[in-house]
C-alpha cells in the first residue's frame, strides 16, 4: 500500500488487528461491550485521534511560522451519531484548547487554521474510498 500502512487480524482475539504503520506497531480492537477484548483503540478511536493530532500539529506549526506566544496545544474529541432531518449522520466534536498569550483575535485565526488541517478537509468533502481483493501471500 502507498503509505505504508497494513492492519491484519492477530489471531489473537475475536477483533484484534495487528496495525503496522512503517516501524510502527500498534492494536486496534473493539471494546467489551462490543464483543472485543478492549485490547486497542477501536476504529473510531484511531480516527479521532489521527484528527486530533493533525489539528493540533497544524495549530503548532501556524503559531511557529506566525512566532505566536503559544505554549500547548490540547485537542479533545468525541464521536456520536446523530439525525439531522431523520437521516442518520456521524457527528464529531473537536474541543481544542490554546494556551498561552494570545489575543483574541490570534484565538481566533487559530480556530480558521484547525479548520483548515489537512484531515479536517480530507473528512469534511466527499470522499473517494477505492477498494480492491489481492490474493493472499
Amino acid at each position: 500500500m502507498a503509505n505504508g500502512v497494513v492492519v491484519a487480524e492477530s489471531g489473537k482475539g475475536k477483533y484484534q488487528q495487528e496495525v503496522h504503520i512503517g516501524q510502527h506497531h500498534l492494536l486496534a480492537d473493539e471494546p467489551a461491550s462490543m464483543g472485543g477484548d478492549d485490547s486497542g483503540p477501536a476504529p473510531f478511536d484511531f480516527l479521532l485521534t489521527a484528527l486530533g493530532a493533525c489539528t493540533a500539529m497544524t495549530l503548532r506549526m501556524y503559531a511557529e511560522r506566525k512566532g505566536l506566544a503559544l505554549r500547548q496545544v490540547s485537542v479533545a474529541l468525541q464521536h456520536e451519531k446523530i439525525a439531522i432531518d431523520g437521516i442518520p449522520r456521524d457527528r464529531i466534536g473537536r474541543q481544542i484548547t490554546l494556551d498561552g498569550d494570545l489575543s483574541a483575535a490570534e484565538r481566533q485565526r487559530l480556530l480558521e487554521i484547525a479548520e483548515k488541517c489537512p484531515l479536517h478537509r480530507t473528512l469534511s468533502q466527499p470522499l473517494v474510498i477505492e477498494s480492491c481483493l489481492t490474493a493472499p501471500p
